[in-house]
């Protein structure tokens, strides 16, 4: 379908519920939708226009996306593709990985990028999680690469990390 205002395709569909004459039905493309909304942004569907504008900041190209879309988290493997398909992440390394590809999506979905609310407890060890990933990562590689010496340090590191948190936790439990 065709923009009403031009011969560009049009990406956007509008439909405006009006009492006496019935629904007006609006078909545009990119550039005569963000003219609409600067028009409407006075009227009370502003905030029907302020959707459909952070939609269009959102909007990348094909070619963006497919870039994208190969961008792997360094600490889990995890891709951009899998994380829109599955809409989880892999670790917490994956927001600072990922930050600049998230921000855009977090403000259309919840208008804040900052987190108000309860912390659990636990939120400490994700650091030591998202580390604890990463070096199982590393040893594996280093035993695909027959570096032995490597993954044995790694394992060390591993054990030593793991025996330092079952400590820690273990005080808590004393704790309460």
């Amino acid at each position: 379908m065709k923009c009403q205002y031009c011969e560009k395709p049009a990406t956007f569909h509008i439909t405006e519920l009006t009492e006496p004459d019935g629904p007006q039905v609006m078909h545009l493309c990119e550039e005569h939708a963000r003219g609409f909304l600067q028009k409407e942004a006075a009227t009370p569907a502003a905030s029907i226009a302020g959707a459909l504008a952070k939609q269009l900041n959102l909007g990348q190209t094909k070619q963006e996306l497919a870039e994208l879309d190969q961008k792997e988290c360094p600490v889990c493997g995890i891709s951009f593709f899998e994380f829109r398909n599955t809409g989880r992440l892999g670790c917490p390394f994956d927001y600072t990985h990922f930050s600049d590809d998230l921000i855009p999506l977090l403000t259309n979905i919840h208008d804040s990028v900052e987190h108000c609310g309860k912390r659990p407890r636990r939120a400490a060890a994700a650091d030591s999680h998202a580390e604890l990933i990463q070096l199982r990562r590393e040893m594996e590689e280093a035993v695909e690469r027959e570096d032995y010496e490597r993954a044995s340090e790694i394992r060390d590191e591993l054990h030593r990390i793991e025996e330092a948190g079952s400590t820690e936790q273990n005080a808590r439990e004393e704790e309460e």
